[in-house]
């Protein structure tokens, strides 16, 4: 039962699995509508997932020596949503309806749950997920033949979804845990989306724009400038006001300044998520950008002016190679999360030291990697305090020599430019380790493997 009961949500109890355009299906058009989602309502997902952990709930608190006949109210459950559109899935063979090649999927995980007691201040913590990046601790929600990048299909489905979390977060839910009523109310921190969904929930423009990052105003110029200090700025009200201002504009500005205004939204923000670092595409991005790196200095790019295409195809081949050769990596068409974790290692970069010809370079890469791997532990981490606190007491520091040295001895590169990871690597990463003490932990893995 909820109190109040819930606003915009079916009253029917027996819920299974649903159409996942409930209702809405009169505003998607090419496809046949009953076959382009399937979902749990969200209220009755998140009651099985706490009926699931009844065991957990009371042993937590048998071990915080609290008397469960007096825990009946004061429960708060925080959930990580996640969501990532999943690449091809197209019938191979067979002829079922025409459904859209791509799907989403959308997901949750309950990442904690504690309690209130009289007279203490704070909550005391009964439940943690010890793997909150696992498939089994991630419970999908949502399944749907959507393209992620179709704005208007996917708005339509989560449509519902947004209405049911809204109505839940006004709301407790009264619940029979271990025999007795008790009362829990929800915290949802939509963290596991890749750049480029919450760019598209948030209504900011998309990857390549020239405001560069989800969390702060900087423009790529600006970032590529001032590598490490800068904000955490954006959320989800400033975005919809910002919104508000790019429809309406209301100084008659011309559409430069306009958009210097609102810093880049320029559509409707649809659903809040919470300003973090996705830590797994932070790898990849590094990864690929390291990659890159290499490349340049087998080539020795830092004494020419632009080399011609040949000469790069030639040194990716030459790198390519000496990895083969060296390491036994396979060649890859995209960056992957398995490939950048081997790829940045101090072996692999020993191993591209053979190719580069001057020794100062060598040092500097050496240098780099070093860094990096300083660095690394922080965002990865599930718990970075207890798992690597001298990194993460070091990390501002790192990132600045970091950037250090991308600024003078790799400037061929950063020269007015940088990508959108290694800015939120080298700029944020303190920041969201403070507020939410942990970045690793809230990343999107769980919901990638369950799309395996």
């Amino acid at each position: 039962e909820w109190q109040p009961a819930l606003k915009n949500v079916s009253s029917s109890w027996d819920v299974g699995i649903i159409d996942g355009l409930s209702g809405w299906t009169t505003s998607v058009d090419d496809v046949p509508a009953d076959t382009i989602s399937r979902r749990f309502r969200y209220d009755v997902a998140l009651v099985s997932a706490l009926k699931d952990l009844e065991e957990d709930i009371m042993e937590g608190l048998r071990e915080r020596g609290l008397d469960d006949s007096i825990c009946t109210s004061g429960f708060t459950v925080v959930v990580k949503e996640s969501c990532d559109g999943m690449g091809d899935v197209s019938e191979k063979h067979g002829s079922g309806p025409v459904v859209p090649e791509k799907a989403v999927r959308f997901s949750f995980t309950i990442m904690s749950i504690s309690i209130r007691v009289e007279g203490e201040d704070d909550g005391i913590t009964i439940f943690q997920e010890q793997k909150p990046n696992s498939e089994l601790s991630c419970r999908p929600l949502c399944l749907m033949f959507v393209d992620e990048s179709d704005h208007e299909t996917l708005t339509a489905i989560l449509g519902p979804v947004v209405a049911e979390r809204k109505a839940m977060m006004e709301s407790r839910l009264i619940l029979s845990v271990g025999g007795l009523l008790r009362s829990f109310r929800f915290f949802f921190r939509g963290t596991g989306y890749d750049e480029k969904m919450v760019r598209e929930m948030e209504g900011l423009e998309a990857s390549g724009s020239t405001y560069i990052c989800t969390l702060c105003d900087s423009t790529r110029a600006e970032a590529s400038q001032n590598m490490v200090l800068h904000s955490i700025t954006r959320s989800h009200d400033e975005n919809l006001e910002r919104y508000e201002i790019w429809r309406t504009n209301p100084f008659s500005e011309s559409a430069d300044e306009l958009r210097d205004r609102v810093k880049g939204v320029s559509a409707k923000p649809f659903m809040e998520t919470q300003p973090t670092l996705d830590a797994l595409h932070c790898d990849i991005g590094n990864a690929t950008e390291f990659y890159k790196i290499f490349q340049d200095e087998i080539g020795e790019v830092y004494q020419k002016s632009n080399p011609s295409r040949e000469e790069r195809r030639r040194w990716r081949s030459t790198l390519d190679k000496q990895l083969r050769k060296k390491l036994k990596f396979k060649p890859v068409m995209r960056m992957n999360g398995n490939y950048a974790r081997r790829l940045m290692t101090h072996e692999a970069v020993e191993v591209v030291c053979e190719l580069v010809p001057s020794e100062e370079r060598r040092e500097a890469l050496r240098k780099l990697m070093d860094l990096y791997l300083q660095m690394k532990p922080v965002w990865r981490s599930t718990c970075p305090s207890r798992d690597c606190p001298d990194q993460l007491c070091q990390y501002s520091y790192n990132s600045q020599q970091f950037a250090d040295l991308l600024s003078t001895t790799f400037k061929y590169r950063y020269d007015g430019k940088i990508t959108n990871y290694l800015h939120k690597t080298l700029a944020h990463v303190p920041e969201i380790v403070e507020r939410d003490g942990s970045i690793g932990a809230w990343a999107s893995e769980g919901n990638e493997s369950g799309n395996k």
